[in-house]
């Protein structure tokens, strides 16, 4: 076993001398094939040993209250029913939260709309579904608080312990009071789901006392323990497969579907698919919370920010500690010595609040850079040159040095490519027929994370390579990055790598949340072939630095050795194991970009039509050129998704939301969608992770609905404040025809 903590920089590696050429190429899946030909299995598409029955689960249709009596005799009695489980107090009653060591219990008590009461199981799906809502159901209601901004003045500082404690530095106060040029705004965002394409869905299978289930489980190591403890069995008893993953966006940890099948498996002797329908998802998987942003920004004249402050309110369903973290992109972003982040969380009766894609920056970068820009105009300054005049030489809040930081080239480059120096600052200025025509733009900036991960690493008797470890493929290209690394580091050609992922039972991998996925688990592949190579290098008689791997081959002095004949009959193998250390505390770590957008504003119907998407990011080393430009312009996707159409809308009487399909909770679709251009400011950060990469996938989403709104301001005059921009909000400010 190989092991690195990061404590310090890692060194010199096989990377640094790799010759193979696949490290950063822009080379495709190695599981595309798979996946478009159908070969790739999901969740819901795997065949168990035994004859398959299916679950539906039966759910509230009240909020708040309690359970007074369930009728089963109708639907016990409907054709194809098996069982109507209701009774088993292992049932939960919607998904756990991160880091939760069980999925909450249904006791009968009801605290949100739509928790999971029981599961109906027969022999088809259509059978399950017509029994699950033949259960009677009656309640014993009460009135519930569903209104976070109504719940403000009993809301609660961050636990202790938290995430993102409140931060504050200096006197903000004191400082706006005495500002040359201040602004003081709110702003809002509604709430979000992660609108996965796949949905969520699990198959339990028994044999005797060991389990085997198939999900969609972005973070095995988090998971497994969770189901073990729900279905109080030991954990060696468990064996998880999700090899592949249709998205999750942080809902996919394991979700209501796994423990209901488990029961249901166990309680009928048969395997059993759960599979939650897209309504039954809005409730039962926690999703965004609604924010509500205080933004106060103080500056000199010449446009030195002298103090900045992000103050926001969210909601929790009550009980639970998890809290959107709004200011997590602010804190190292901006100079300004006077500092304030808080958050005060509202306990309502709502759907839980939990990770989704970039929990944090998506939605605290839309009200801090739309912000930036209105202080930038009332400050007479481009909004790019604001901001560079702000940019921070270490980390404002912290004080510790940043590790590599290109937000500046990032500016530069992003400028250039867009045209910025073609934006006419006067909104309405630029009309082309009934159009109005604006610019606008935002940083992206998101924490960056590392992660315990092992890999294991297999250098077999024929010269190939077999990486196995539990980490997950969301649909990222994690199959295809592991192999790039092991292929450069031990020089073999992409087709000589083979990786077999989200396996339980293979060395616990980071698994994908966080974007801190790809850069650890690449970097414990690397641990691994690092120690492969010193063997090799030991058979060759050689030092590692002295030795060069390409095509198979070791080459060393004079010789060329097929690593077949080094490896002889017995594989050469390693566990490569990464722990995060010191380096996340020396450093301040982050990734950074410059987003931009060009609108069209119908002046007539107040219609937005975003007609041009670039960003420049800047994220370490870049592992793979097609899978990361990816993976930023589907993050961009998102965020102009934020911008324009995304919220799921609560009713304030029953606590349920009313847009729960995807017809009306809106999301981009290819009309939507205009051209989008990603590009990478490269520079390997020897700090952040072994192979210097760092986070990406979810720095894309960052900032982008912030340079779409100030794009329809320079179109329009329009300031929006409420995402997504209605028309309501759009059409009073419109100039006349």
């Amino acid at each position: 076993m190989a092991e690195f903590r990061m404590d310090a920089d890692y060194g010199p590696s096989a990377l640094g001398r790799g010759v193979q050429g696949l490290l950063g190429a822009p080379i495709d899946r190695v599981d595309g094939v798979a996946k478009v030909t159908g070969a790739a299995r999901y969740a819901a598409e795997h065949q168990p040993q035994g004859k398959l029955a299916y679950g539906f689960p039966i759910t509230a249709s009240v909020a708040t209250g309690a359970v007074k009596s369930l009728d089963k005799t109708k639907a016990e009695a409907m054709p194809g029913v098996i069982a109507i489980i209701t009774d088993d107090p292992r049932l939960p009653r919607e998904s756990h939260i991160i880091r939760a060591e069980r999925m909450p219990a249904n006791d009968g008590t009801l605290e949100s709309y739509g928790q999971i009461l029981g599961l109906a199981v027969a022999e088809s799906f259509e059978a399950a579904r017509a029994a699950a809502y033949a259960v009677k159901v009656d309640y014993v209601a009460v009135k519930g608080e569903y209104d976070t901004r109504a719940a403000a003045h009993k809301a609660q500082d961050p636990h202790q312990g938290a995430m993102l404690p409140n931060v504050i530095k200096g006197d903000v106060d004191a400082a706006m009071a005495a500002a040359e040029v201040a602004i003081d705004v709110t702003y809002s965002t509604p709430f979000q789901v992660h609108a996965a394409m796949e949905p969520h869905a699990a198959i339990a299978e028994w044999q005797g006392d060991e389990l085997t289930l198939y999900g969609s489980i972005q973070i095995m190591r988090g998971f497994t323990p969770v189901l073990a403890n729900s279905l109080g069995v030991p954990i060696d008893k468990i064996h998880v497969l999700s090899p592949y993953i249709g998205g999750g966006f942080g809902g996919k940890i394991g979700g209501p579907e796994t423990l209901l099948a488990a029961i249901a498996a166990q309680q009928i002797g048969r395997p059993v698919k759960v599979q939650l329908t897209r309504q039954q998802l809005f409730h039962a998987i926690y999703g965004r919370s609604d924010t509500h942003q205080r933004i106060r920004l103080a500056a000199t004249r010449d446009g030195k920010l002298t103090a900045i402050a992000q103050d926001s309110l969210v909601s929790q369903k009550t009980g639970l500690g998890f809290f959107e973290p709004v200011a997590l992109g602010a804190l190292s972003l901006y100079a300004g010595e006077n500092r304030r982040f808080t958050t005060r969380i509202a306990k309502i009766n709502v759907t839980p609040a939990g990770a989704v894609r970039a929990p944090g920056e998506a939605v605290g970068m839309m009200a801090l850079e739309t912000a930036m820009d209105e202080m930038a105009e009332k400050l007479g300054m481009d909004p790019i040159a604001f901001r560079k005049a702000n940019e921070p030489t270490s980390d404002p809040t912290s004080g510790a040095p940043f590790s590599t930081r290109r937000l500046i080239d990032c500016y530069d480059e992003g400028a250039k490519r867009f045209g910025w120096d073609r934006r006419v600052a006067t909104p309405g200025a630029r009309r082309e027929g009934d159009w109005l025509i604006g610019m606008g733009m935002a940083t992206a900036a998101r924490v960056n994370f590392l992660a315990d991960s092992k890999a294991r690493v297999r250098l077999t008797p024929e010269g190939h390579a077999e990486i196995e470890t539990d980490m997950t493929d969301i649909g990222t290209g994690t199959y295809t990055i592991l192999a790039q690394v092991a292929g450069e580091a031990l020089g073999l050609p992409i087709g000589a790598v083979k990786v077999r992922l989200g396996d339980s039972r293979d060395p616990s991998g980071a698994g994908s949340g966080g974007s801190f996925g790809a850069a650890s688990s690449t970097s414990s592949v690397l641990i691994a072939c690092d120690a492969i190579v010193a063997e090799l290098a030991r058979r060759m008689g050689t030092a590692p630095e002295e030795m060069t791997l390409k095509d198979g081959h070791a080459i060393a002095g004079n010789r060329r050795v097929a690593l077949s004949d080094l490896v002889g009959g017995a594989a050469i193998e390693e566990i490569g194991v990464l722990t995060p250390g010191r380096n996340s505390r020396s450093w301040s770590q982050g990734t950074f970009g410059a987003q931009f957008a060009e609108v069209g504003v119908h002046v007539v119907t107040g219609e937005v039509r975003v007609r041009r998407l670039l960003g420049v990011f800047d994220c370490g080393r870049i592992l793979n050129a097609k899978t990361a430009r990816s993976q930023a312009i589907g993050g961009m996707i998102w965020g102009l998704g934020y911008a324009l159409h995304e919220a799921a809308v609560l009713d304030p009487r029953t606590g349920a939301y009313v847009n729960r399909d995807l017809a009306e909770y809106h999301i981009p679709v290819n009309a939507d969608v205009p051209q989008i251009e990603a590009y990478f400011i490269e520079e390997i950060d020897p700090h952040a992770s072994p192979v210097g990469a760092k986070g990406l996938g979810e720095l894309g989403i960052s900032g982008v609905g912030a340079a779409v709104t100030n794009a329809v301001y320079n179109a329009c005059g329009v300031r929006a404040r409420d995402w997504p921009m209605t028309l309501d909000q759009i059409l009073p400010g419109l100039p006349g025809v």
